[in-house]
């Protein structure tokens, strides 16, 4: 019997006339169960579902029951219910294979292995795929065989395993072509070979046996081959489009944009009758794309428009992700920012929402796998399948698809952080293009005022000239007057600069002639009572020597007395003479490349008596060799003003230690000793460079006088040799005078 022109009502009513359980009964009840899942109405479908499973058992035509779970598996594939769809698909196969439908059970794992790539698990696509092949090698179906192979390589593709897809591309193309070459699936498997060699990076390839030189045109190569076979066997319209626009990328990147364009456009009117509306806006997508890459803002606007609309028409979500930021690009520049940050937005909106749908995905996913392992157990039991290389596989498909998930979703990540940008940069850009037309309205507004001014002064023109020409005169006077007072300005702005240097000058000098008499006033001082008591001792010493009534010891006494006397006032005329040489003009030091260690040496041991009588010890570290620019009897005096100082300052057992030391360009010469040390407002006082010294004269540890120039020598001869002195030093802690000197 034959129900195919009879509507639902009839079918209900045949059915309830139909009292008998037989294959009558079933077969009109089977038909009932197709018009619901056709009208989609899922609580009547899974009630008539029961029903023909339940009466096909009674019957033993299990067929009908595997056929009715498959169908029923398909209208939730559809809707996306992959759990109840996987569910309805694993009891066809369960049917198929108790009744022996071998064949039938290989068609449901290839709907299995679809709705796996659709969440996608490509681990258990691969291997529904898989079991599909080990069915059909048995029975020797070799051309469900080679779509089997076709469907496996598409998985690899989606891993980015190129090379794997290629090799059951390969198998695949081993099949048609020994059914003759001129075949629907030979055109697919050409096309699918092309896009492998497309698709692989540059390592890849080279494990694939072409260079990355070669890969565009082995692509192409592959690519019009499938086109000569579709176009020969005369396929569907849908295949000869899909290739096409795959030829246009390929022309794209090979720079050949004539040929692209062409492709692209051919593959457009192809598809745009096909019932595969993903295909037709694929392909306007792709010529969108073209265009914005060649700077033609325009048509890339007019044809992503068009993919957009469609994708939006078909809930083609991803395709309508990619339209929405394509026309965000093109806007932008074409410079209309408005348009460009609403279709940005959109852009945002429709990726979270293919997000989220991931995201359900992702949660059948981890439904489907809790129970995925008894499911695999029993299927194992049942079919035995003990092939090592298959279970291989499938591990890595999984171990592959991990991979890609965890990369999706660092891709995710920055996604959303340019996205966020990208909005920031538009509305900034939106902000900035409404400011410019704000602006140029307030030009437009102003020129008309401008314009209502100007006929109102060409009313005026008399008066205004007469008018103009008294400003012009007053402008005139005060631009004179203003210029004038301008010069005044300036010369007493000059003035008043020339009278602040030169009162710098005067300070400076002034300071300079204060400092020159107090050295003067301690001259005096030391000429007048220092050498007097010396001189008169001297005198005294004489007198009795000629009276000669002097014991022996005594004399040994003063005559000791008169040397300590007399050596201090000889150092004492030496600094003062050479003060005042130093003051006398053209008094100029001769300055050379010296061993100053020898010059040194020579000065330790003219001191040598003088701190050994205090017994104090000088470490003289120079290195041998040590050589700078000086004048040797300027570099003399200094160090041996400095160790005198040292000696007089520092106790009895203390340490003098002389040491040098190189870096980039000069020589530091350190005179370092465990004295008294100098107070901070001295050391200040003296790394001054404004330092005059002549301050006034301090005792030694053991009641030593000074003259209080020595240190004035030091920084005067120290600066004669283009040098410099500092000084560090704490309260009873020592004092380390450091000379600077030129290396050469």
């Amino acid at each position: 019997m034959s129900y195919k022109r009879e509507n639902l009502d009839s079918l209900l009513n045949l059915n309830q006339k139909q009292v008998s359980l037989d294959s009558a009964k079933l077969e009109i009840t089977n038909k009932i169960l197709q018009q619901y899942i056709g009208t989609k109405n899922f609580e009547k479908a899974e009630d008539y579902l029961d029903k023909v499973v339940s009466l096909a058992y009674k019957l033993n035509l299990r067929v009908f029951a595997g056929t009715a779970y498959r169908r029923m598996a398909r209208l939730y594939h559809g809707h996306t219910n992959y759990i109840k769809a996987e569910d309805n698909y694993l009891k066809a196969i369960n049917v198929f294979s108790l009744a022996d439908e071998q064949d039938r059970a290989a068609g449901v794992y290839l709907d299995l292995g679809a709705l796996y790539n659709a969440i996608p698990d490509y681990a258990k696509s691969l291997e529904a795929n898989q079991k599909a092949v080990s069915i059909y090698l048995k029975s020797n179906h070799q051309e469900e065989l080679g779509s089997c192979y076709v469907n496996i390589s598409e998985i690899y593709q989606d891993l980015e395993q190129h090379k794997k897809a290629l090799e059951y591309l390969r198998m695949a193309l081993k099949i048609f072509n020994s059914e003759g070459e001129i075949s629907r699936g030979a055109a697919v498997v050409y096309m699918g070979i092309g896009l492998a060699y497309f698709n692989s990076n540059p390592s890849e390839l080279i494990t694939m046996d072409i260079l990355p030189t070669q890969k565009l045109k082995v692509a192409l190569d592959n690519l019009n081959k499938a086109l000569k076979i579709a176009e020969e066997a005369k396929v569907e319209e849908d295949l000869i489009g899909a290739i096409k626009m795959n030829l246009g990328m390929i022309y794209e990147r090979m720079g050949q944009t004539d040929l692209a364009l062409k492709s692209y456009l051919t593959s457009i009117e192809i598809n745009k009758n096909s019932d595969d509306r993903r295909v037709h806006a694929e392909s306007l997508l792709a010529l969108g794309k073209f265009y914005n890459n060649q700077k033609n803002y325009t048509n890339a606007v007019k044809f992503s428009t068009e993919a957009l609309n469609i994708a939006q028409a078909n809930k083609l979500k991803d395709i309508e992700r990619d339209a929405n930021l394509l026309l965000s690009e093109c806007y932008d520049k074409l410079r209309k920012y408005d348009e460009s940050l609403a279709f940005y937005k959109r852009y945002v909106i429709v990726k979270d929402e293919i997000f989220n749908a991931e995201k359900e995905k992702e949660i059948t996913r981890r439904q489907m796998q809790l129970d995925f392992a008894v499911k695999e157990k029993d299927y194992q039991l049942k079919q035995q399948v003990t092939n090592a290389v298959l279970q291989q596989q499938f591990l890595f498909a999984k171990q592959q698809h991990q991979k890609l998930i965890l990369r999706q979703q660092q891709l995710d990540l920055s996604d959303k952080e340019k996205m966020l940008q990208r909005l920031k940069f538009l509305q900034k850009q939106k902000d900035l293009e409404n400011e410019k037309i704000t602006q140029n309205s307030n030009f437009e507004r102003s020129k008309l005022l401008s314009k209502y001014e100007a006929v109102k002064r060409e009313k005026q023109i008399t008066k205004q000239d007469q008018q103009i020409k008294y400003d012009g005169k007053v402008k005139i006077f005060l631009l004179v007057a203003f210029a004038l007072v301008l010069f005044t300005a300036g010369l007493i702005y000059f003035n008043q600069r020339k009278t602040t240097r030169l009162n710098k000058i005067i300070n400076k000098q002034k300071r300079e002639l204060e400092q020159l008499s107090r050295v003067k006033d301690r001259i005096f001082s030391v000429v007048s009572h220092d050498m007097r008591t010396p001189v008169n001792s001297l005198i005294s010493f004489m007198q009795l020597l000629e009276g000669g009534n002097i014991e022996q010891a005594k004399l040994n006494r003063y005559a000791g007395s008169l040397k300590n006397s007399l050596t201090y006032t000889s150092s004492m005329m030496e600094n003062l003479l050479n003060w005042a040489a130093s003051q006398m003009q053209g008094f100029n030091p001769y300055l050379e490349s010296l061993n100053i260690s020898v010059l040194i040496e020579d000065v330790v041991n003219s001191l040598k008596s003088t701190s050994d009588l205090k017994h104090v010890t000088i470490e003289n570290n120079i290195p041998e060799n040590t050589i700078c620019k000086v004048d040797s009897n300027m570099f003399s005096l200094v160090l041996r003003n400095l160790i005198s100082n040292s000696i007089k300052f520092t106790p009895e057992e203390g340490v003098i230690v002389l040491t040098a030391e190189y870096n980039a360009e000069e020589l530091k010469v350190k005179v370092s000793d465990t004295g008294v040390g100098m107070s901070e407002e001295l050391v200040n006082h003296f790394n001054k460079s404004e330092y005059q010294g002549a301050g006034v004269s301090t005792l030694g540890t053991n009641k030593e006088k000074g003259t209080g120039l020595g240190l004035l020598l030091c920084r005067t001869f120290m600066a004669l040799m283009d040098s410099r002195i500092t000084v560090s030093s704490k309260k009873n802690g020592g004092s380390t005078f450091i000379l600077w000197f030129k290396k050469t």
